[in-house]
């Protein structure tokens, strides 16, 4: 195989490679499209027993046709009867400020993640460079190592960053009421973050190398009681200084933990492909994690403050965003990335079995070399020094390309690839796409309960109003009244001769 660098690398054998090849058949393989297709329904049909569940939950406090809108506002007649309500506002020339800014935000995030690849590629240059011979050794496994410590630093600064820039947008826009600030807050803080943990992800997969519920039983000493039931005054007044030493708790104090759940949302869903046991290894994490957090929030924290709500907010549009980019992502993690295409083609066009005799015949032998194409020591750059190896007198190398051995130009193998590619990226993400909304009106948002549930309601409401209206509804029907329904009879009769006329 050719030098991984222009400098100081060695040729190598390809049987090196042999245990990675083995690891990555383990998830790139022929159930791996299957896999991503059932984590496209999974994730809608989630999400649909999601909404049902918030349905029936909804309804049991009687908060199916609460409006938060409606309730700030009330609050602010009652505080202020004569207060100014503020209107709605819309600025194009602060839309674009607040646009223009968040996109230098994750160009310059992106700009960091290609940052840390070009960090990479110095530091296992310099490492190979170097007079240590252990460094030079592991100098790939030393730089991967470093960026992964520098990513890390980089992801828990820019969570700091993000925050603040993220407010200071919000302001700008100047929101009319603390919902509507509480989505774009939301919504910019995820994207950013976004950004921070899966730029790095993108550029690894598509371009690097190409140019349940638990109850939570409080003990029963840990209660706080008022004072009179003990009739200790002083225990109750330690019990209310030591919650007073609790952790503090704030509006979004309940923004971290929705904003961790999502980012682990996405990255099972998203690279599913790539990593077929990340469900597990979330759902192992979240049984840990469901214990840690009731600790926390009921032992190491202040009680929150309650608020009404009928649903997560702005969160259950950021996870069907999450669910359509999942398929677009793994489509492209099947179609570009892996080798699933390529050995369809080879089995099916170039390979010993294209001509239809398939007994006794290893329809995938030769593969590996047709992947390879033909480099010429000769053609090296003048610049190029190769390090000395057990190889000598090499006339010819192998890289892992579809070119030809002339020119160097792709050969035709490639161009059937590609277009291989492109059709089945349309075709899955269509299918998938297709799939998921069967599923979504398959599984209704909505239990038939509620429904029934909610009709009734709505009976008992109108009955209620008729009942308070007799004597109004009386007064229609006098006679002799100017709103009398005989009157408005005579009045159609006269505009339905006049239109005969």
């Amino acid at each position: 195989m050719c030098p991984l660098c222009d400098q100081n690398c060695p040729y190598w054998p390809l049987s090196d490679t042999c245990t990675y090849a083995k690891v990555t058949h383990l998830f790139d393989n022929e159930g791996t499209v299957f896999f991503a297709m059932f984590m496209a329904v999974w994730a809608t049909v989630f999400l649909e027993l999601w909404k049902r569940a918030r349905a029936n939950t909804v309804s049991g406090w009687n908060l199916y046709n609460w409006d938060e809108d409606e309730e700030e506002l009330a609050l602010e007649l009652i505080n202020d009867p004569e207060c100014t309500i503020k209107k709605h506002e819309h600025s194009y020339w602060r839309f674009m400020a607040v646009l223009l800014g968040a996109a230098v935000v994750i160009a310059v995030l992106i700009g960091i993640a290609q940052a840390l690849v070009i960090y990479r590629v110095v530091v296992t240059v310099s490492f190979m460079r170097s007079s240590w011979e252990f460094l030079r050794e592991h100098a790939n496994t030393a730089a991967v190592m470093s960026g992964a410590v520098l990513h890390y630093l980089t992801i828990v600064i820019m969570t700091k960053v993000n925050r603040v820039i993220a407010g200071y947008l919000c302001n700008l826009e100047k929101p009319r009421t603390f919902t509507e600030r509480e989505n774009s807050f939301t919504t910019k803080v995820f994207t950013f973050q976004f950004v921070t943990h899966f730029s790095s992800l993108f550029y690894v997969a598509f371009f690097l190398g190409r140019y349940f519920s638990y109850k939570w039983r409080l003990m029963k000493d840990r209660r706080c009681r008022v004072h009179g039931e003990d009739g200790s005054e002083d225990s109750a007044a330690e019990c209310w200084r030591t919650n007073y030493r609790l952790g503090a708790v704030h509006v979004f104090s309940l923004f971290d933990e929705f904003l961790e759940m999502v980012i682990q949302y996405s990255f099972t869903t998203i690279f599913v492909a790539a990593f077929p046991l990340a469900p597990v290894l979330a759902f192992l994490n979240n049984v840990l994690e469901i214990r840690l957090d009731a600790i926390k929030m009921t032992r190491l924290q202040r009680r929150f403050v309650p608020r009404k709500a009928n649903d997560i907010g702005i969160w259950l549009q950021v996870l069907e965003a999450v669910g359509v980019l999942a398929v677009i992502t793994n489509g492209l993690v099947i179609a570009v990335t892996s080798d699933f295409i390529p050995r369809l083609i080879y089995l099916y066009v170039y390979g010993p079995c294209a001509n239809g005799n398939t007994e006794g015949i290893n329809c995938l032998s030769g593969y590996v070399d047709s992947s390879l194409s033909v480099f010429y020591t000769k053609d090296f750059e003048d610049l190029t020094q190769v390090s000395r190896s057990l190889y000598t007198n090499v006339t010819e190398c192998r890289y892992r390309d579809y070119r030809s051995a002339a020119d160097y130009s792709f050969s035709t193998q490639f161009w059937h690839i590609f277009a291989a590619r492109l059709g089945f990226l349309i075709v899955f993400e269509h299918v998938a796409v297709c799939i998921k909304f069967v599923a979504a009106w398959f599984v209704p948002d909505i239990p038939q309960r509620v429904e029934n549930y909610n009709l009734d309601m709505k009976k008992q409401h109108l009955l209620e109003e008729l009942s308070m209206m007799p004597e109004e509804s009386d007064e229609y029907h006098k006679e002799g009244s100017p709103n009398s329904y005989r009157d408005f009879l005579m009045d159609d009769r006269m505009i339905e001769r006049s239109t005969e006329v």
